[in-house]
């Protein structure tokens, strides 16, 4: 898969999410071997998505080197959760993939995303505050 097929590919998941209403790609680039794409969505609960990938080739396919994920209320004022790779949390199973559980101080172990994976992880946890 090249970068600008990586893209593509996240347009389309965005389209066909069951979870995702509106999405606006603020910003994203593809060259030969990487590509960046930073993207806001309105969930169909009203709440509202941030998200960013710097991604590269490698021998596997891509990889995503860089990203972070945030959810929060409608409102933009209330942090869901954040899932992000920065490197500040040496100490957390999974480093340096953590998230932010609505704020910043309570953190916990994570694992490599994607936007697939994310949006069914929130899809989930959406249905579980529905339950």
């Amino acid at each position: 898969m090249t970068p600008a097929e990586y893209l593509e590919r996240c347009r389309l998941v965005l389209i066909t999410s069951a979870i995702v209403k509106t999405y606006h790609i603020r910003e994203s680039f593809a060259d030969e071997r990487k590509g960046y794409i930073r993207v806001i969505a309105g969930l169909l609960n009203g709440d509202f998505l941030e998200l960013a990938e710097y991604f590269v080739i490698d021998a596997g396919g891509i990889l995503i080197q860089d990203y972070h994920y945030q959810w929060m209320d409608e409102k933009r004022k209330t942090l869901r959760r954040r899932w992000d790779n920065t490197p500040h949390f040496p100490s957390l199973h999974g480093f340096p993939h953590h998230i932010h559980v609505e704020n910043d101080a309570n953190v916990m172990s994570g694992e490599p995303m994607s936007l697939e994976k994310l949006l069914a992880q929130i899809a989930s946890l959406i249905d579980t505050q529905k339950s």
